[in-house]
């Protein structure tokens, strides 16, 4: 392996961590406190990745924008409560993701970090409850525009030093991937996501966790 550094990005939910059933029930109680019938399971996990804004622009396009305002606060009640309740159980790491991120970060030419819709707090509790403390560099909504836009993954580089030849995103969603696409990095996704996989358009994709590490060999070969 060659000594430049890498750049490895991560996506959040539904990538690192399997946060859909509390999404989908915070979600539900949003929309129930607001008098609203809820969207359905498929639509919600459609949204995952966005902002929350921009996700509640599109479930409930038809609502004016107190409405929305209502509906991301009332989101952000319900996914507190949730975190206070079941700590880090509320959103447990995927099968190898443990490993694997152990694994990555033992490579002095890796650096991790993460690109997530969430909020600055909502990752910084998901980093405390996992121990992930090997994330370098951390991108979240509150400082960013909503993806796609590239302005996470730039942000990033240019923390680093490290340019898009040397960098790679890794998401479940379409977003991530046309994120990656804009900020002219390799993108991976992977199938065991929120967005069907043979839509996401990824340079490469993974079925394991495990699979990752032999990918970024093949990717940036010695």
């Amino acid at each position: 392996m060659t000594s430049a550094l890498k750049l490895i990005l991560f996506d959040v939910d539904g990538t690192l961590v399997d946060s859909q059933g509390t999404i989908v029930s915070c979600m539900n109680e949003a929309f129930a406190g607001a008098g609203l019938v809820p969207p359905s399971r498929a639509a919600i996990l459609s949204i995952v990745g966005l902002s929350l804004p921009q996700a509640m622009t599109r479930l409930a396009a038809d609502q004016p924008a107190q409405v929305q305002d209502a509906l991301v606060e009332g989101y952000k009640r319900a996914f507190q409560a949730e975190r206070l309740h079941k700590g880090a159980a509320h959103s447990p790491l995927y099968p190898g993701a443990r490993e694997v991120l152990d694994a990555l970060h033992a490579v002095p030419e890796y650096i991790l970090g993460v690109a997530t819709g969430k909020s600055q707090r909502g990752l910084d509790a998901l980093i405390e409850g996992h121990d992930l403390g090997m994330f370098v560099t951390r991108q979240v909504a509150d400082h960013h525009p909503s993806k796609p836009h590239p302005s996470m993954i730039l942000t990033a580089m240019s923390e680093t030093g490290i340019p898009p030849a040397d960098t790679v995103m890794i998401g479940d969603t379409t977003f991530d991937m046309d994120m990656g696409r804009a900020a002219g990095v390799t993108t991976i996704g992977v199938d065991w996501g929120y967005h069907a996989a043979a839509h996401l358009g990824a340079d490469h994709m993974l079925a394991e966790f495990a699979a990752l590490p032999d990918l970024l060999r093949r990717i940036w070969p010695d």
